[in-house]
């Protein structure tokens, strides 16, 4: 009898465990962010942009992803880059899929253009634009933090 109490009461320490893990990582930090953000910040200008849905979080930086339209012509001016690198969103966020841009990129159905250098220090943020106006915003680790 004390061996069924003793493995019962692990099992029910584990799943408390675990769901408390899963909240923590997948939800607990997040902010929503939904059309409260009607621009972004390209070479020093604004740059107005429309249907916004993102997520940020205080805890860390490379916790924003945005999805949005955006007039293609806004970056016509910027020079694409090649290291773009999307980062996997929370599962529960379905606009911004990371093996789309991805798959996307590859095929040069998109460009990748870095908006902002060391802002935070340590991060760069990262915008794609299709030609249909969709437009999609991250932060990834820069050059001097990769190593």
């Amino acid at each position: 009898m004390r061996g069924r109490t003793l493995i019962l009461g692990f099992a029910a320490f584990l799943a408390v465990f675990a769901a408390g893990l899963v909240y923590t990582q997948a939800f607990a930090y997040y902010e929503r962010q939904n059309g409260d953000v009607g621009a972004v910040r390209i070479d020093g200008r604004v740059v107005p942009v429309a249907d916004y849905r993102g997520i940020d979080a205080t805890s860390s930086p490379l916790k924003l992803r945005g999805c949005f339209r955006i007039d293609p012509a806004a970056v016509a001016a910027l020079a694409p880059v090649a290291d773009a690198a999307p980062i996997n969103p929370p599962f529960w966020f379905r606009c911004f899929s990371t093996r789309a841009l991805t798959r996307d990129l590859a095929a040069g159905k998109a460009k990748a253009y870095r908006i902002a250098e060391d802002e935070p220090p340590g991060f760069d943020l990262m915008l794609v634009v299709y030609p249909d106006a969709r437009g999609y915003i991250w932060r990834q680790l820069n050059a001097k933090y990769e190593d």
